[in-house]
């Protein structure tokens, strides 16, 4: 919405239209609406099921999860990284744009270190076995979560606890 707002601000500008808040509400819904279908497809098609692997280890059997249809988990989680991917650049194109509007820089950031998280796990995730597997998955979502958190709440509790005289109109005004 910052860069539309701001693409929106020359005369005649054809971004005018999409200022609309209930734009934001449509892009909300319907990238959910399409997750919510591959994940329906995927499940309707082939659905996860346990799996007993009696190779990996000799003498041992490993229950693991086998996600059913290969190509629609993947799209499921390629559809995931495009939409991360999509936030990326947008946060990337508008972080230029003056601090008082926009948090973009801290937002950049914070979809790099999510989408770092995320690249790096993919091979230590494919390369793993049974209960290995679930603590990969845990450290990229808690990993990807702090670092979403560090970037973009700890700025602001700084400001509202060490610096509270930069959280008012005038300074928010002036700069």
């Amino acid at each position: 919405m910052v860069c539309i707002a701001f693409k929106a601000t020359k005369p005649c500008s054809s971004w005018r239209k999409l200022l609309e808040v209930r734009v934001s509400y449509y892009v909300v819904v319907i990238c959910s609406f399409i997750q919510l279908m591959i994940c329906v497809i995927w499940l309707s098609v082939s659905p996860p099921y346990q799996e007993f692997d009696h190779h990996s280890y000799p003498g041992k059997i490993i229950i693991q999860c086998n996600e059913g249809s290969d190509i629609w988990f993947y799209s499921m989680l390629g559809y995931l990284g495009f939409l991360a991917a999509v936030s990326l650049v947008l946060a990337f194109m508008v972080r230029t744009l003056p601090d008082s509007f926009n948090e973009a820089k801290y937002i950049t950031f914070s979809m790099l270190v999510f989408c770092s998280v995320w690249i790096s796990m993919i091979p230590a995730y494919l390369s793993t076995r049974g209960k290995n597997m679930v603590a990969v998955e845990i450290f990229a979502i808690l990993s990807s979560s702090a670092g979403i958190l560090a970037c973009i709440f700890f700025p602001k509790c700084y400001i509202l606890i060490m610096k509270p005289e930069l959280n008012c109109r005038n300074q928010l005004v002036k700069k």
